[in-house]
């Protein structure tokens, strides 16, 4: 009922079978200080969970590609590397130069004045110096509004530097303490472009000593000099010699060319503009060009002197953004116009199209063209695909099409133009056409992803029936990852334009998503909007809101946040019955269980999923009742009612295969064969462990198969088998290798100890004459 698929935890969430058999350490009460004086250890060895690199990840090159038109800048190139060569004398040995610190540098300027072209230059000519990994964010720092939060940059990071995606923290503090971990003694080069504040920047700075961070920023962002160290350089507008050379190189030499570019102020972003719609002619009248830029600059009060101006006011640009946006025909800027109305991260064809009324063949072709007339930029492929083995499916909205991103100054200016050209009413429909398109999008890849659960609005109703938009489950997720940030944007533009009803439809299209990938923080942002917006739309749709606070808890949960899931659940639960909507109080109830799973309150979680199947029954959902069946017998586990527990845990895997559910048939057959453990009925539990390791092997499930090897160790163990222990220790150490599990050190420990118990022995030390539980061999 609590939707949870799979039902494996949230990102970053333990799995279970992980505690030893018959070992429980307790520490309660309050602790003060460092230290703990206890009056008897036995033996008491403490891992760190820090997640690994998966062994074979490739090394991350994730810098986007450098503008081809780049000039002067030779100074700042020259400045960095004499900074890298003071910091890292030998080349970038750990330890070396600054004290132990990493080397931080910050390119500040004006909007527009090319620090991330600077940036990317720097950073291509320095990648050779950094074989161990090259990062890119971009932090969309032109406003707080807009920034990007730490942890989605730190979820990036953390992926893209090989730590699998089931071991990505979901707290902030741990994601920041597993990236220092994983970047410490690193050579790591990393660009945060257009940053916002010191910070936001602060929790991405790579720990090696040995590692180089550029930070571009309109704002110099002294914290970083304070606290860092940080190098400052501040860029200014070309000078006039070089700003006709970009001239030149774009749309060709020729009188004028000088006057267009002190119209332009030096700023590469209007050099670039110009330059393009020069290329766009036989031969470039840049004196025509000039006079059109008078005119424009004329008609804004500014007098011929004004190419003097500041830089930083933006007024030298004005004339500019006019001339190149008055080149374009009118269809192209009618879309380029609409398009700037929500700070996007991206835009993308379908989208595009929605909100300028055009076929998506016809949004394709435009946005090239304003991408030529450098009106727009062309950006990088989405994020890789979030399983190892997807990608090959393509679907109505794949994941690989093209995108593209405004500069926001450009964005700021096709907004002014939308307000003056479009109106209040035009720009009002453009953005609800937008989110249409996205509510429908994302409801065609939410179905796909979790095909089984229950779904809620008019939305899913129109799409029951209709083809699957996605050959399986993992594009779709693709899609849904790709698009998250965007997804969230809409959720904050329907409530900013009074469409509740759109708001909470799309947060309940992201539960898949959030649900399988994790992105938490976000998950809080929008389901606490979602849940306002649904509060707005009792009268419409009654069960909105329980459904927005039971997925809200789940966002809490999955950061560890108790009493805050605790209060959405129970909230979620009173407005379902106020609703009448027994599913969805069920649905709340069970997630209360889960809470209290999660707190080892094991009873009280036996008395909700109890309360639950009571509701679930009325609705019929067998898969419901299937999940609380397993559900209720991890509680009886938990209280050591073992024998209560294998009943139960029986007849829920009866309910999981009627399904069927190859998936959570294995995670019933584990819960069993851990509570026949537990239970002293060791050799019982072979055949479901069994079992379940060929239904886990079958669905590739790498994490559930080390969990697996692990129980198998338990079971030796209890059965007195030494070299049975040892051997599928082994095994789960080779699958969580695979993975970079946290638990990896801990199991690695724990066979270190008993090789050594095993060497005191003697030869035969821990034989017991037995194949061993399962027959598991390291080839498994």
């Amino acid at each position: 009922m609590a939707d949870t698929g799979a039902g494996a935890p949230a990102p970053g969430a333990a799995s279970d079978g992980q505690a030893a058999v018959g070992v429980r350490n307790d520490i309660s009460g309050t602790v003060y200080g460092s230290a703990v004086q206890a009056q008897t250890i036995g033996t008491l060895t403490i891992q760190e969970a820090v997640p690994a690199i998966v062994p074979g990840a490739p090394v991350p090159r994730t810098l986007p590609p450098g503008t081809r038109h780049f000039v002067d800048r030779d100074a700042v190139l020259a400045e960095v590397a004499g900074l890298l060569d003071e910091a890292l004398p030998d080349g970038g040995a750990e330890g070396t130069g600054g004290g132990g610190a990493p080397l931080v540098v910050v390119l500040c300027g004006p909007g527009g004045v090319g620090k991330t072209a600077t940036a990317l230059r720097l950073a291509a000519a320095l990648e050779s110096r950094f074989e161990e990994g090259q990062l890119y964010a971009h932090l969309r720092g032109a406003s707080a509004a807009t920034a990007t939060g730490p942890s989605e940059v730190l979820l990036r990071f953390l992926r893209d530097l090989g730590v699998h995606r089931d071991f990505v923290p979901a707290e902030p503090d741990a994601q920041e303490s597993a990236f220092r971990s994983v970047t410490a003694g690193r050579r790591i080069l990393t660009v945060l472009d257009d940053a916002h504040s010191a910070a936001q920047v602060r929790p991405l700075l790579a720990a090696s000593p040995a590692s180089l961070t550029i930070v571009t920023s309109r704002a110099d962002l002294r914290r970083l000099v304070i606290e860092y160290g940080a190098h400052v350089i501040r860029l200014g507008p070309l000078p006039t010699r070089d700003a006709v050379g970009l001239l030149a190189r774009l749309g060709g030499a020729g009188p004028g060319a000088e006057a267009v570019a002190r119209r332009c102020g030096g700023m590469p972003l209007a050099l670039c503009a110009i330059g393009a719609r020069a290329a766009g002619a036989e031969q470039p009248d840049w004196e025509l060009l000039e006079r059109e830029m008078a005119v424009s600059d004329a008609s804004r009060g500014n007098g011929p002197g004004d190419d003097e101006v500041s830089a930083g006011s933006g007024r030298p640009m004005q004339g500019a953004m006019d001339t190149a946006y008055g080149n374009l025909p009118e269809a192209a800027a009618r879309l380029f116009r609409l398009v700037s109305l929500r700070p996007w991260t991206h835009v993308i064809p379908g989208a595009a199209a929605a909100a300028a009324g055009v076929t998506e063949d016809e949004a394709r072709s435009l946005l090239a063209e304003l991408a030529e007339a450098h009106l727009l930029e062309r950006v990088a492929e989405p994020e890789a695909e979030p399983e190892p083995e997807a990608g090959t499916g393509a679907g109505a909205h794949a994941a690989d099409q093209e995108r593209y991103r405004f500069h926001d100054l450009w964005r700021q200016y096709a907004e002014r133009r939308a307000a003056a050209q479009d109106g209040i009413a035009g720009a009002a429909a453009a953005v609800r056409r937008t989110l249409l398109w996205y509510v429908r999008a994302a409801v065609a890849a939410d179905v796909c992803v979790l095909p089984g659960r229950w779904h809620l609005g008019p939305a899913y109703t129109k799409q029951a029936g209709r083809p699957a938009a996605y050959e399986n489950g993992r594009t779709a997720l693709t899609w849904l990852r790709a698009e998250r940030e965007n997804l969230a944007e809409a959720v904050r533009a329907a409530v900013d334009h009074g469409h509740d009803d759109l708001a909470w439809q799309l947060c309940e299209a992201m539960w898949g998503l959030h649900l399988r990938l994790g992105f938490h923080e976000q998950w809080v942002r929008t389901h606490l909007l979602g849940v306002e917006a649904a509060v707005r739309c009792a009268e419409e749709c009654p069960e909105a809101e329980g459904r927005m606070r039971a997925q809200l808890g789940f966002a809490y949960l999955g950061l560890a946040e108790y009493a805050q899931a605790q209060t959405q659940f129970e909230g979620a639960a009173a407005a379902d019955r106020r609703a009448g909507h027994i599913r969805g109080e069920a649905t709340a109830v069970e997630s209360l269980g889960l809470l209290h799973l999660k707190q080892e309150r094991w009873a009280d979680a036996a008395e909700r999923f109890r309360s639950a199947r009571t509701l679930a029954r009325q609705v019929g959902d067998p898969r419901a009742l299937a999940l609380l069946e397993h559900h209720l017998g991890r509680s009886l586990q938990g209280m050591g009612r073992h024998e209560e527990a294998v009943e139960q845990l029986r007849h829920a895997l009866e309910s999981v295969r009627a399904l069927p559910d190859p998936y959570n048939e294995g995670r019933v057959l584990m819960s069993l064969g851990r509570t026949l453990i537990d239970a002293g009925r060791v050799r019982e539990a072979d055949e479901p462990l069994g079992r379940a390791e060929a239904l886990m092997a079958a669905e590739s499930s790498v994490v559930q198969q080390a969990d697996l090897a692990e129980l198998r160790a338990d079971q030796a163990r209890q059965a007195g088998d030494l070299a049975g222990e040892i051997r599928c220790l082994r095994v789960a150490l080779d699958f969580h290798e695979r993975t970079g599990a946290p638990r990896t050190g801990a199991v690695r420990a724990r066979l270190d100890r008993l090789r050594a118990a095993q060497a005191e022995a003697g030869p035969d030390g821990g034989v017991t004459g037995e194949e061993g539980p399962g027959g598991l061999t390291e080839e498994a």
